[in-house]
């Protein structure tokens, strides 16, 4: 393996009192990962070491065939190393993006098992929990992942359940859900091995707002209705999050959230410009679409699973809103793929 330096000069400095080892982080690089929430994992450690003088951290970049892996941007990252048993009470970090369902095969899933049997604590940046769930690590856990993905997550794993959270810490088990929520996440471990103090700083040289809270909410389609603050508006967008396959009649909405129907119409009018109506089916198209993309589902399955009563109401909503039917958007994927 390449000899790296992992202490760079910088102008900016803190002193911190340890002369201990230093901690190795590893980065299991899968096809098509964000490159944005990988750089935000990533960059916290080389600012806590930079800043301090001292090698606290070491990072290593591995890919199955130890070739270089090519983001979801196109951008390729060269690895140190192929796929090989990692020391004991190390802590790895599966890094993925889009397609993340296609992303590992039967031997990257028995490597990360044979990790975890070692003692080597396990993490999971943006769809990782994909990879991570495949391998069984996630069961009776708290995890994470991007929200764009938790929908087909859902229907690919039966009895698994992602937070809305920006990140999850249980136990050695550590998710996010991808983006600048990375860079919370290794925060909080730097806090947990170094100190608040140190935390900070590196928070404030990254120019980043640290939430401070790995229960913040990702970004959502409640993300207007938070804004407003009004809890009407709010309680209305998560009953309809919340049934999508069984969807309820508006007027039962605003009979849940205590409202007229009238006054509902005016809340999503004001504050979202669309009528509760067109919230709703463009929440379950939208769900249809993360569907066609992340799971093998025909599109009657995924009519049914959005709460459209045939596939072809589907395939009239969709067309709509993205310009071809569903069986056209997915024939345009299998081509390019």
């Amino acid at each position: 393996m390449k000899l790296k330096n992992f202490v760079p000069k910088g102008a900016a400095n803190f002193r911190i009192n340890y002369d201990g080892p230093p901690k190795d982080i590893y980065f299991l690089l899968l096809p098509k990962l964000t490159m944005l929430a990988f750089s935000a994992a990533l960059e916290p450690l080389r600012i806590a070491n930079q800043i301090t003088n001292k090698e606290l951290y070491r990072w290593f970049l591995i890919s199955e065939d130890g070739k270089p892996v090519q983001c979801s941007n196109s951008v390729e990252i060269a690895p140190d190393m192929a796929l090989e048993n990692l020391p004991r009470s190390t802590r790895l970090f599966v890094c993925s993006g889009i397609e993340p369902a296609e992303s590992t095969n039967p031997r990257i899933l028995a490597w990360i098992n044979r990790q975890r049997a070692f003692g080597c604590k396990l993490g999971g940046i943006c769809t990782g929990a994909f990879a991570l769930a495949k391998s069984g690590a996630l069961h009776g856990k708290n995890f994470t992942l991007h929200w764009e993905n938790q929908p087909a997550f859902t229907e690919h794993f039966d009895g698994l359940e992602p937070s809305t959270n920006l990140y999850e810490m249980d136990n050695e088990l550590m998710t996010c859900g991808g983006g600048s929520a990375a860079t919370d996440m290794l925060l909080d471990m730097i806090e947990s091995d170094y100190g608040n103090d140190l935390a900070i700083i590196v928070s404030d040289m990254c120019i980043h707002f640290r939430s401070n809270n790995r229960k913040s909410l990702q970004k959502s389609a409640f993300s207007v209705a938070l804004g407003s603050r009004n809890q009407n508006l709010i309680n209305a967008m998560q009953i309809m999050h919340e049934n999508i396959e069984e969807p309820f009649e508006i007027t039962e909405i605003a009979e849940r959230v205590q409202i007229s129907r009238r006054q509902l119409e005016r809340l999503f009018q004001k504050y979202v410009e669309v009528s509760p109506v067109q919230f709703y089916i463009e929440l379950r198209v939208s769900r249809a679409h993360a569907l066609l993309n992340e799971t093998e589902m025909t599109v009657a399955q995924i009519a049914a699973a959005t709460g459209f009563g045939s596939s072809t109401q589907l395939t009239v909503r969709f067309k709509k809103r993205f310009g071809e039917s569903p069986s056209s958007f997915r024939r345009g994927w299998a081509e390019e793929s």
